[in-house]
């Protein structure tokens, strides 16, 4: 069957490479990648079987030249493709006694044809949500929630697929997965007897909501849960945690949001990244209607699904954080040798920030740093699995060429410190360090106002009183300042109103 997962592109050969050349090509990318060498590193370990496999392909004469002839290209008005920009922050280092760090901005951007295609979009939403009906949700809360329900139901198209669980210590079905037809009035009559009560169990809620997603689960489709909170979750944490990252295996990704301040935003977050999917804080009943109607309308909107980010860095570099910049900005974790991206819009890229150590004592020369591979299920092609490949190098020299670090990287470091901040501050209260806390959160608070952003500056002021004083962080200003702080890296933050 044809594949444009490429083994040429994956060992780094031209097409007409021969049996030696792709041989050669094995052996350099195995001294990087096989897991005797780069113990401890699950890009590398995933990234080494599929190198593995493209070797075993194209030293086999059989397969080759099946392969060969039934190995179709992409032509100008046929199948889409993305592209893998990596861009670091030197491109010279010196070399040092001590580690060093240097900072990758990996960018995955969809096919430009894509915004002005004609072709009827033959992919479609397997859309669930999973909704809190708590004792807590009653009232504006939940009646907003419902609204927002109607709407997404509205805007979906026929064919698409909606599922619908409500949980509060139990977990109903009030939808069964089912394809959307002449059946919207009947959709949204059964939303509107939702009725609050009972406490909340989120793993509940999310595996009925999981395992309705399944039943229509695709590659062309775009299988995605919405689970919508007010409250935490009690002794059920590392089972959700779990079940999110089996669904991400499977192909569904998560996105969880926050109503109010009472849930717990670690869980969530760590929900959301291990799926690719994002983690909101929805401080307003009001705001409920137009937050899920804008992620929905986004999903809609996706080119590719399932972008997952493969990074494979050399036995001696060590990759110590990703941040996904855009266009949902949080902290990511590796899983398994990937970074879970979610969707790719036809219309906005998406970007990670990568910080690596160097070690010390580095020779002369150039030399690899790391090998990163993009990977996903383009919705309008025939054969939606693709990868994009990018390995990168630096030179070592004593005597670098002066050169000024990208803009794009300063950029978002600047806003990314501000991120840090507060986190800091967090960190330094857990421990016990007021002082500390407080100061932190003041630098915060006079560098936001240097930026204009006056009232997130007077949000951190507040907090920095208020921990001054009480030697605690609100709720509400901790959710404010870790959320919004997140989204100055979009260049814009977002506003907030109080609860209704």
């Amino acid at each position: 069957m044809p594949t444009l997962i490429d083994p040429y592109a994956t060992l780094g050969i031209a097409r007409d490479a021969s049996l030696d050349d792709i041989k050669v090509a094995y052996r350099r990318i195995a001294r990087r990648l096989h897991p005797d060498v780069n113990q401890g590193n699950p890009g590398a370990a995933a990234q080494f079987q599929d190198v593995t496999s493209a070797y075993e392909l194209l030293t086999d004469a059989q397969r080759k030249r099946t392969y060969d002839s039934q190995i179709v290209r992409p032509a100008p008005d046929e199948d889409f493709v993305f592209t893998l920009r990596v861009t670091p922050s030197k491109r010279a280092v010196v070399p040092l006694q001590e580690p060093q760090v240097i900072y990758l901005l990996a960018e995955i951007l969809p096919d430009p044809r894509a915004k002005d295609q004609d072709r009827k979009r033959e992919s479609r939403l397997n859309l669930t949500l999973v909704l809190d009906h708590s004792n807590s949700m009653n009232g504006t809360r939940l009646d907003k929630v419902k609204v927002a329900a109607h709407q997404i139901i509205d805007q979906l198209n026929e064919g698409d697929i909606l599922s619908v669980v409500a949980f509060n210590d139990r977990a109903e079905i009030i939808i069964p997965a089912t394809t959307i037809a002449d059946n919207k009035n009947t959709l949204k009559a059964k939303i509107s007897l939702m009725g609050a009560a009972g406490g909340t169990e989120i793993f509940k809620g999310l595996s009925a909501g999981i395992e309705q997603n399944r039943r229509y689960l695709g590659p062309k489709l775009i299988n995605h849960v919405i689970l919508l909170t007010d409250g935490n979750t009690f002794g059920d944490h590392e089972q959700s945690v779990e079940l999110a990252r089996t669904a991400a295996q499977q192909g569904i990704s998560v996105s969880a949001m926050g109503l109010g301040q009472e849930w717990n935003d670690e869980f969530l977050d760590e929900i959301a990244s291990a799926t690719g999917g994002t983690s909101s804080y929805i401080n307003s009943a009001g705001a409920v209607v137009k937050f899920l109607n804008d992620h929905v309308r986004n999903l809609s909107n996706a080119f590719a699904e399932r972008i997952r980010l493969s990074i494979a860095p050399d036995p001696d570099v060590k990759l110590e954080s990703a941040f996904r910049l855009a266009p949902h900005p949080q902290p990511l974790p590796v899983t398994d040798g990937y970074l879970q991206l979610g969707s790719l819009q036809a219309n906005r890229l998406v970007s990670v920030l990568l910080q690596f150590q160097l070690p010390p004592k580095m020779t002369v020369g150039f030399r690899s740093v790391a090998r990163l591979v993009g990977h996903g299920d383009i919705l309008l092609n025939t054969q939606q699995a693709y990868q994009s490949l990018s390995d990168i190098s630096l030179e070592i020299t004593e005597n670098p060429t002066p050169e000024d670090p990208p803009v794009a990287i300063l950029d978002a470091l600047g806003k990314l410190t501000l991120y840090r901040m507060q986190e800091r501050a967090q960190e330094a209260l857990a421990s016990g360090d007021v002082k500390e806390a407080t100061r932190r959160l003041e630098n915060l608070a006079t560098r936001l106002l240097a930026l204009g952003e006056d009232d997130l500056a007077q949000q951190a002021q507040a907090e920095a009183r208020r921990v001054a004083h009480t030697s605690n962080l609100s709720d509400k200003g901790r959710k404010t300042l870790k959320y919004q702080t997140r989204f100055l890296l979009l260049g814009q933050s977002r506003e907030t109103s109080e609860e209704e």
